[in-house]
This record gives C-alpha cells, structure tokens and sequence, in this order.
C-alpha cells in the first residue's frame, strides 16, 4: 500500500491503489514538499525488508513520479531503526516447498527488484536517499542505485549474503558500479559492516550528517536540483548512466550528441544569456 500525503501547504490529498489489503498499515509512505517527492519505506517492524509487496509499491511510485511534471526530484526515506535489510527471507523461505522448490518465485522476486532498481536510474528525476540506520544486501543495494545518498553518523552497510549462504550477487551490480572493485570485493567476500564514515570514503555516499539530520540534508539536496532546468537535469542523467557502459571513444562520440542537442534547447539559450546578462535564468523546462 501506497499512502500520500502532500506538503500542509498543498490542498491537494489524494491516496494511491492499495497492494495490500486496506486494514493493513501503508508500507510506503508519501509525502509531496513543493516540488520534491519523499517516499518512505514503512515496514519498521520487518526492518523495511523488500518484501513482494514493498517492491510492487515503490515499482508503482516510481512509474507514477516519472510522468509527474511537477515533480523534480526524489528522496528515498525509511521508518524506524533500519533503513533496509534487504530481501525479505522468511517471505523468500516459505516457496521452498513449491513444486520447483521455489526456482520460479525466486527468479520473479529478483527480476522485480532488478526492475526497481533500473527504475531508479532510468528515473528522469534524480533520487536521493536519506539513510537513517543499517542497510544491507538489496537495502544497500538501493542506496547504490540511487543517484545521490545522505547518511546519518549511525547508519551501517553490508553486503552480508555470504555470511548465509547466499552472495550478493544483484547488489553486486549497483555496489561495483558507485565504489571501487577492491572495496566492492571487501564487502562483498566478508560480509563485514562499514560505517557510514567508510561508506563516504569508498563513495557508496555523498556526506555524513549528524543522526537525525539525513532526511532534511537530503531535501535540501533536492531543493538545490529542483531550482535547475528539470529537462536539462533529465537529459544530464540519462547521459550520465549511458556513456558510463561504453568503451572512451564511444562515451566521448554520444555525449557530444548530447551537447549539441543541449545546446538547441531554450533553457541552454536561455541560461547562456541570464549568465551573460549577470540576471537569474527563467526555465521553461525544455
């Protein structure tokens, strides 16, 4: 279930389709501040584990913000201790007894998560994520994913499917690509927890702010993005993830595309001539 709620200075208040019977408490939360989207993992009790439903959620959120003009940006937040523990186990554990002794599921809940994990990326809005507590397997897997993260001084990572039996291997896709390959190896063959003061040095997060303060950090993150061109941001994203899977001359050969039709958009020559003229640009978004 999906609950919203917008800024108390919005007079708009509207709910989402429930996944989840309506009796149930909402397992994602969201909350629209001016132009910024906060989602919120809100299954504190389970330690907001990734669970079928959550997963469906946050893959509904995501769809729904993509086509939200007045949305440009994304805080990714959670309730209670944990940000997220990863995949929901005993949820994975009870298919064990299915006739293909779970091979089926398991194949379906990993390629959802994989989706909502590339929803992210493919999000024309940036995403941050505002870790209050520990993170782990798929949980900090979905901080890697998204495009920028604020950690409280409390919050932990871990990549600890080895320690169970089962490595990490899709977080491995989203970890190899933010940190290095000697510290991605490290977490990954130990299992053991970094702190947040670790995860800022290997790059898995932008800052680390006193416990308490992540969220509005993270907001404040958003606010400064929100003040920019959203086409231009979208068109810097995109281009971003792209050239990142291409060999250097390639990379080079589509960012200059890239360039060239930044440059014939209005707010290019828009912002080209408020920096000139020593004034305040005026997007228009295109």
């Amino acid at each position: 279930m999906i609950a919203k709620t917008h800024d108390p200075k919005s007079i708009d208040s509207r709910s989402s389709t429930a996944r989840v019977a309506s009796t149930s408490p909402p397992i994602l939360l969201r909350e629209d501040a001016g132009s910024i989207a906060i989602l919120t993992l809100n299954r504190p009790e389970a330690r907001n584990s990734l669970s079928e439903a959550l997963l469906a959620a946050l893959g509904d959120a995501f769809t729904e913000i993509a086509h939200e003009r007045s949305v440009r940006a994304v805080v990714l937040a959670a309730n209670g201790p944990a940000f997220s523990a990863g995949h929901d186990l005993k949820e994975l554990k009870s298919h064990r007894s299915d006739s293909d002794r779970g091979r089926a599921y398991f194949k379906y809940i990993m390629e959802m998560c994989s989706t909502v994990m590339q929803q992210i990326v493919n999000l024309p809005q940036p995403v941050a994520a505002a870790v209050q507590g520990v993170a782990t397997a798929a949980g900090c897997q979905l901080v890697a994913s998204c495009d920028l993260a604020v950690a409280s001084a409390a919050a932990k990572f871990a990549t600890p499917g080895v320690n169970v039996g089962l490595f990490c291997s899709t977080p491995m896709v989203a970890l190899s690509r933010n940190v290095a390959r000697k510290h991605a190896m490290e977490m990954l063959l130990t299992g053991d927890m970094i702190s947040a003061a670790d995860a800022l040095r290997i790059g898995l997060v932008n800052r680390v702010v006193p416990s308490g303060n992540e969220r509005e950090e993270a907001l404040a993150l958003g606010r400064k993005i929100a003040a920019k061109s959203a086409y231009v941001v979208k068109i810097g994203k995109e281009a971003f993830y792209r050239q990142l899977e291409g060999g250097l001359k390639d990379a080079y050969r589509y960012a200059t595309e890239v360039m060239v039709e930044n440059m014939l958009a209005r707010d290019a020559e828009e912002g080209i001539d408020a920096f000139i003229e020593k004034r305040e640009p005026k997007w228009e978004d295109r």
